[in-house]
């Protein structure tokens, strides 16, 4: 019943932080100094044609008004219409969002597995732990473009083993998913999956570095503090292995920690993702946004903000459950 409790309470506050988002997003969005309706309707356009495109986008409308209706139509799926491509902002976040997902999901594994590596690896005392921290220290300062420039010249340009950029030119016979790897994987399409996976490799590690090194250290720490504890100690006094205490004993009981970061950390991915895109030409919610900004499409801009508002606000929330689930000591008396 207190978990339930907990549950309810974080649902409540997920969903407060959402109708904060949104209207800190439309608050913004109409007080720029650009006209929407002026981009939609033309620069040429009449008086009238101006006042029906106005009318289209709700800003003859007094703001509360207009905030309430634009939460409704959010409600609904409705992000409004983007004065660029003409289309619906759901519909193109739609055709863009499967290759952002992709590259997220593949970097976040790669982070999670580096992260757990580096920790394990650097709580074990010897000289190991020191080159896991200087590891750590010179992965997490280096800039993501200057490790993305120097990994295209190495890996593209002076050994010609990966790709400069895109997604890929092996298109799977069927995609109903957007995911070109569940996709290729599905329809037994090694040429596509082969094609796909080497497009991956440079943007996926260059997104996970830095989250890699955070969980890492992050670990690190409380797998130490763990393992110093005297349960942990007795464990290993009576013969077991370092590795299997760790497995046992160490590792569940310093996750924690490291899993809160982790949900930070890949929250953190989906806003990198952006940059990451540009550099590496990749066609997810980066590039869509980018261009976005560049023709002032507020309505584009706005939908892809919310949408990765949502995700952050979600992951954190699915994050806190699962540290509830894991450590019962974070859990309220009934």
């Amino acid at each position: 019943m207190a978990f339930l409790r907990q549950l309810a309470a974080r649902v409540a506050s997920m969903l407060g932080v959402l109708v904060v988002l949104t209207f800190a997003v439309y608050f913004i969005q109409r007080q720029l100094p650009s006209d929407p309706a002026r981009v939609l309707a033309g620069r040429t356009a009449s008086p009238e044609a101006l006042a029906a495109a106005r009318e289209q986008l709700g800003l003859d409308r007094p703001f509360l008004i207009e905030y309430v209706h634009y939460l409704g139509r959010l409600l609904h799926g409705d992000l409004g219409i983007s004065v660029t491509s003409r289309n619906a902002v759901s519909s193109d976040i739609a055709a863009y969002l499967p290759a952002t997902l992709e590259l997220v999901f593949v970097a976040g594994v790669l982070a999670l597995l580096g992260g757990l590596l580096l920790g394990v690896v650097g709580a074990r005392d010897g000289w190991l732990s020191g080159a896991v921290r200087v590891i750590s220290v010179a992965g997490a300062s280096a800039p993501t473009f200057l490790v993305a420039i120097l990994l295209l010249l190495v890996f593209y340009r002076d050994l010609g083993w990966l790709p400069a950029g895109g997604r890929g030119d092996t298109l799977v016979v069927s995609e109903p998913t957007g995911l070109r790897l569940i996709d290729a994987f599905v329809h037994v399409d090694t040429a596509a999956l082969a094609d796909t996976v080497n497009h991956l490799v440079l943007p996926a590690f260059v997104l996970a570095l830095s989250p890699a090194m955070a969980i890492g250290r992050v670990l690190r720490s409380s797998l130490r503090a763990t393992l110093a504890t005297d349960f942990v100690r007795s464990a290993s006094a009576k013969g077991g292995s370092w590795p299997a205490v760790v497995w046992r004993h160490g590792l569940r009981n310093a996750l924690g920690p490291a899993l809160s970061i982790a949900g930070v950390q890949v929250s953190v991915m989906l806003g990198g993702s952006v940059i990451i895109e540009m550099l590496f030409s990749w066609p997810g919610l980066g590039n869509y946004l980018s261009d976005a900004i560049a023709n002032s499409d507020l309505s584009a801009i706005a939908g892809v903000v919310i949408v990765l508002g949502v995700a952050y606000v979600l992951i954190t929330f699915v994050v806190d459950t699962l540290q509830i689930l894991i450590d019962p000591r974070l859990r309220e008396p009934a």
